[in-house]
């Protein structure tokens, strides 16, 4: 009996021992936090879909002047830019901004002028109802309309703001100061005067 114990006591130290499975374990980009709802794929701070709505806006730069500014430790100098915005739709904006480097001036202004926008009503032939004349300062701006085909006759400040806002057919004529931010402001006081036909037929009726 002795013998028999024996035997069967070195046959289960030669079995081998079955060894318990193994967890696989996830990879490491699967591995979420607790409580992460998010869907697979859409990851945390992953913005490649989020993108900025476009618009139609045309950018145009007038001026870029250096300016100065003297104070007590010498003078500091920066930039001031021009811009006019519009969709050649009827639809424009202009402003004008200071910073230290030319991209920054560029860029405020760029913001500026989209934030206040102005609207004309065009007639047959892309052009003006009427002629006008604009106001601002020293600066008059005469406005004419024309007929289709004869194009833009008008200078670079009156120009840009004309053909950003989708008039294709005026002349112009600038008198007085020559200052592109005069200019471009009395071109829109004139734009903005103008009368429509049932507008200015409302107003002779009330006469």
């Amino acid at each position: 009996m002795a013998e028999e114990k024996v035997v069967t006591e070195e046959v289960k130290a030669e079995a081998p021992a079955t060894e318990a499975p193994k967890e696989e374990k996830a990879p490491r980009g699967d591995r979420r936090p607790h409580g992460d709802r998010r869907p697979h794929g859409d990851k945390k701070g992953d913005h490649r879909e989020r993108r900025e709505p476009k618009d139609d806006m045309e950018e145009r730069v007038v001026s870029i002047k250096r300016v100065s500014k003297t104070v007590k430790g010498g003078r500091r100098m920066k930039f001031t830019a021009l811009v006019v915005v519009g969709d050649h739709k009827g639809h424009y904006g202009f402003a004008l901004s200071k910073a230290a480097e030319v991209p920054d001036a560029i860029k405020k202004a760029t913001e500026a002028a989209r934030k206040k926008l102005y609207s004309i009503h065009l007639v047959k032939g892309n052009t003006i109802s009427h002629e006008i004349v604009g106001k601002y300062g020293a600066c008059n701006v005469y406005l004419k309309p024309a007929p289709e085909g004869t194009g833009i006759i008008a200078g670079g400040p009156v120009r840009a703001i004309l053909e950003l806002a989708g008039v294709q057919n005026v002349c112009s004529k600038v008198y007085g100061s020559r200052a592109p931010i005069n200019i471009i402001r009395a071109t829109n006081q004139g734009l903005n005067n103008l009368k429509s036909y049932k507008e200015m037929k409302v107003l002779r009726s009330k006469e």
